[in-house]
């Protein structure tokens, strides 16, 4: 008779995802009985608080990691260890950032989101809910679902918590993408993309784990790990598995040929969504590839190698080519994410310890960036012919003479651009410096050599905005709109941030440095 053995769980190790997650479910409870016009109030604050106070349980989990040491938690299923803490704190800190841009409203009393996302786009009901300035607060909880499957995504221990993980920052995110106020059509066709890709890949994902589970008996990396070498002959299995389990990360990454769905989404998209999971998504996601290489694959470079390096070398080059010829702003910086993806990769698959600290130094400035520089875009509006103000400006020409109209927007709109061009003294040539030394020491070389030559291609569509932003005349036809000032306070944050890891990047790098331990 089969005895049951209750786990064992470790709350306090469960702290900060706990903490976003019942503040997702408090927001769920407000949306069904709070009073329409307190929720907005109530929700901005539990979000705020519930961000806050996550990153102060990782630190405080820090402490006790670097004291005690590692530990797997709820039977192995979860691992706090310092790559863990330091993945979900980058997490949390794109999260806050992207938090203030998200609940802002402008000078017209109206947010990125649409009154009632279940409202026929260009219906009179849709009308009379937009001029009576009604709020979709749902946004809120949906935020904070996705924030709590990205902090499980790289502490996942084993395949199938992978899965949950990747499910559970997926699917608010599916429908986030499609609840922009204005452009609705094109929001939702954005959604539905992103939807049936995301299905797509998750089959790969579940066939890939299937094979894993298959040549190994397990689901959780260590076994998977240990029977890599002991089991004899079913090495097509291994292989196939770990093959298809990639695909499914790397389409959340956006490498290609995974990426089709990256323009479109970003683009359609709200933007503070947009900011928010080109930011959060990607730590995420590069968290997850990292545990799970670095714990099954450590002696399989050889086999991997043409598949990783094929991708690496095509995200590097579609990124850098097709963003060059856009000529709408958040379309170019969806190619520019590609591109980064790529480099990004380098450090991934250079199997080697300064990977894993140059991939967390590479996604916080990269993320901080981009939550600033889409804040920048919620900012920058048209105008039609009566001089009102109307969606958002996305087209290039429309930052025309941004300077002049507003220096600091245009100055930190400049710092975010050269951070990622790789520009010296910003937290992406830091980045990018770190990566390519690891890829170096992992001997890949030929990799860094054409990500060099990619960096100083990509270099001409970022300098092309800087010089209509300060070297051409402004365009009538745009106008930067005032808002609450939340949206202010993130590029404000973002732009400091984003110099700080380029002036003296010594004691994050210090921390990413120690945060390169992996429990199996």
């Amino acid at each position: 008779m089969n005895s049951f053995v209750t786990p064992v769980i470790d709350w306090a190790a469960l702290a900060p995802a706990i903490i976003v997650m019942g503040a997702a479910v408090l927001g769920v409870i407000v949306e069904a009985f709070a009073p329409r016009g307190t929720r907005r109030p109530i929700q901005v604050t539990i979000t705020f608080a519930a961000l806050a106070a996550a990153l102060v349980a990782v630190v405080w989990r820090w402490t006790e990691v670097q004291a005690n040491g590692s530990q797997t938690v709820v039977g192995g299923q979860l691992i706090e260890d310092p790559f863990t803490l330091m993945a979900q704190g980058i997490v949390l800190v794109s999260g806050l950032l992207a938090a203030f841009v998200i609940a802002d409203r402008t000078q017209t009393r109206e947010g990125a989101f649409a009154a009632s996302a279940a409202a026929r786009p260009g219906s009179p009901e849709e009308r009379e809910l937009t001029r009576a300035g009604i709020d979709q607060t749902e946004v809120y909880p949906l935020v904070l679902f996705a924030v709590t499957g990205m902090m499980v995504f790289p502490a996942a221990g084993d395949l199938l918590t992978l899965f949950i993980a990747l499910e559970v920052l997926s699917l608010p995110l599916y429908v986030l993408s499609a609840m922009a106020r204005r452009k609705r059509l094109i929001s939702q066709e954005a959604a539905l993309k992103y939807f049936l890709l995301g299905a797509f890949s998750s089959a790969f994902f579940l066939m890939g784990i299937s094979l894993l589970y298959g040549f190994s008996g397990s689901v959780r990396y260590s076994e998977v790990a240990a029977a890599t070498t002991v089991t004899v002959g079913m090495d097509w299995m291994l292989i196939a598995g770990i093959a298809l389990v990639l695909i499914g990360l790397l389409f959340k990454v956006g490498a290609v040929p995974f990426h089709s769905w990256t323009p479109d989404v970003y683009q359609g998209a709200p933007t503070p969504i947009t900011g928010f999971m080109a930011a959060g998504t990607k730590v995420a996601a590069f968290g997850a590839m990292i545990r799970f290489l670095y714990v099954i694959a450590p002696g399989m470079e050889a086999d991997l190698e043409v598949l990783l390096w094929t991708v690496i070398i095509a995200t590097m080059i579609v990124g850098t080519v097709l963003g060059i010829v856009q000529k709408d702003i958040k379309r170019m910086l969806a190619y520019s994410s590609i591109a980064h993806a790529g480099f990004v990769l380098i450090a991934v698959t250079s199997f080697q310890e300064t990977g894993i600290g140059a991939t967390l130094f590479y996604l916080l400035a990269y993320g901080v960036a981009t939550v600033g520089a889409f804040g920048v875009v919620t900012l920058v509006r048209e105008k039609d012919a009566a001089g009102n103000i109307t969606g958002e400006a996305t087209s290039l020409e429309s930052y025309a003479g941004l300077a002049k109209r507003k220096p600091g927007l245009a100055v930190a709109m400049l710092v975010f651009l050269l951070s990622f061009a790789g520009i010296p003294l910003t937290g992406g040539f830091v980045g990018k410096f770190t990566a390519f030394a690891a890829g170096i020491e992992g001997g890949a070389w030929p990799l860094v050599l054409i990500a060099v030559i990619a960096s100083a291609a990509t270099a001409y569509f970022y300098f092309r905005l800087v010089v209509l932003m300060f070297f051409t005349e402004p365009d009538d036809r745009t106008t930067v709109i005032a808002s609450e000032g939340m949206t202010l306070v993130a590029i404000a944050l973002a732009a400091v941030a984003t110099i700080a890891l380029g002036v003296v990047p010594g004691p994050v790098l210090e921390l990413v440095g120690n945060a390169a331990v992996l429990l199996p």
